[in-house]
């Protein structure tokens, strides 16, 4: 049931790029490799907190490239590996980077405390921010930038391990959602869109 979930949301928002009218459609608009999802009425805030114990908003990273990425410390795979990459993309652009901020939201409140966050996204890069927020918090966000995320059992109780949708979103120095980035792209890719983003700033 979560995969075909996961299969809805990426076509509804695969849908969504399609069918609008997109601002990176004329000749001397951006070319983005990422899906452009400028318009659309999801993803439009968040209120978390971040893993220095303060209250955010998108507005707080204003004139700055946000990337924002779903996950979890504990995952396996699909998060460490996302951070990686972006990590990578960070050191590309050069003295372009500290106008890129890139945000960690988890979807396991029940495990990932501020201080866990600090270690697990400050080991990417020390600019990343980890985001947290409660039960209800985390499910308001999630239903937002129509995020599914499922708790999976483990072997104890303590083990489990967390499905959830695994792309990226971009969002311009204005604080609007710009870009879906679809899960295993390079950090290549990344920077590419980055910077066509900074080059419209």
């Amino acid at each position: 049931l979560l995969a075909l979930m996961r299969r809805v949301a990426k076509v509804a928002i695969l849908l969504a790029a399609l069918t609008l009218a997109l601002a990176g459609c004329g000749p001397d608009g951006p070319r983005f490799k990422a899906s452009d999802v400028t318009g659309t009425t999801f993803g439009r805030d968040f209120a978390l907190t971040d893993h220095t114990g303060k209250s955010r908003t998108l507005a707080d990273f204003r004139g700055k490239i946000v990337v924002l990425f779903f996950g979890y410390t504990q995952c396996p795979d699909v998060c460490p590996t996302t951070l990686s990459r972006l990590a990578e993309a960070m050191r590309r652009p050069g003295p372009d980077a500290n106008l890129v901020q890139v945000l960690f939201v988890t979807i396991d409140p029940e495990r990932d405390t501020a201080e866990l966050l600090s270690h697990y996204v400050s080991a990417f890069n020390p600019s990343f921010l980890g985001l947290w927020g409660d039960a209800d918090a985390t499910a308001r966000t999630a239903k937002e930038f129509k995020i599914l995320y499922q708790k999976q059992p483990g072997r104890t109780p303590e083990t489990y391990t967390m499905d959830h949708s695994a792309g990226s979103f971009v969002f311009d120095a204005e604080g609007r959602l710009r870009l879906y980035v679809g899960h295993g792209q390079d950090a290549e890719f990344f920077v590419h869109d980055i910077r066509e983003l900074l080059r419209k700033r």
